[in-house]
């Protein structure tokens, strides 16, 4: 069985025992027998094992985890502690600085919002170093959008946040008439420098949400 939050555990575990599954399971232990592959194996499902699925309250979507040496741990968009920022999350943070008038942070580790009750969910789980996107069709992709409509079958009054056209096509797995989603382009500079990422407000808009439904707001 794989080592996961409980809540998230009972919440999956039919998934757990596809064939799909088991494939994966199979690749990725030889991907990570045989090359450098990230975040580390204890790490891997550090999303769910940080936000529990009773406490997720806004879920932010990204691709694959960073491919880089002590960058990724587990948590779209974050770093561990003292690893320089990437250009996107720099731009996430730039975002909160003219949003809520936040000091830009030090640390890039999201694991404060994880545990406030942001998911902070990749659709791919895992990387090869340096190799973006190498483990991409292998399965995660399935597990993560049943993770995604069990969230919103099951859930009430999630905020999810889709940034960029990756995260957009998420849509159709969520019912708008139980949660509310906001998007925008993705935080990349491609993206960011652009247009289409600056100027969301995505993070007032989401306490401002909470703050409706008298739920305590994010510290973002």
């Amino acid at each position: 069985m794989v080592n996961i939050a409980p809540s998230w555990k009972e919440k999956l575990a039919g998934e757990f025992e596809k064939p799909y599954f088991k494939n994966l399971t199979d690749f990725i232990r030889q991907e990570y027998r045989n090359h450098q592959c990230y975040p580390g194996g204890k790490e891997i499902f550090a999303a769910f094992d940080h936000c529990p699925f009773e406490k997720t309250r806004v879920v932010i979507i990204g691709q694959d985890p960073y491919h880089g040496p002590n960058q990724a741990n587990g948590l779209c968009f974050s770093v561990k502690d003292g690893v320089p920022h990437p250009p996107s999350l720099i731009n996430i943070f730039k975002e909160i600085e003219s949003d809520l008038g936040l000091p830009y942070p030090k640390s890039g580790n999201l694991e404060r919002w994880a545990k406030q009750g942001v998911l902070l969910l990749n659709a791919t789980l895992t990387v090869r170093a340096h190799r973006p996107g190498s483990h991409q069709n292998q399965g995660w992709e399935q597990f993560t959008d049943t993770v995604i409509q069990t969230l919103s079958q099951e859930s009430e009054k999630v905020v999810f946040l889709l940034w960029g056209g990756f995260a957009k096509k998420k849509k159709r797995l969520i019912d708008e008439s139980k949660h509310v989603i906001l998007t925008s382009g993705h935080p990349s500079p491609l993206s960011a420098n652009r247009g289409y990422w600056f100027g969301n407000k995505h993070f007032s808009q989401t306490n401002n949400i909470l703050r409706k439904r008298k739920t305590p707001q994010i510290a973002w």
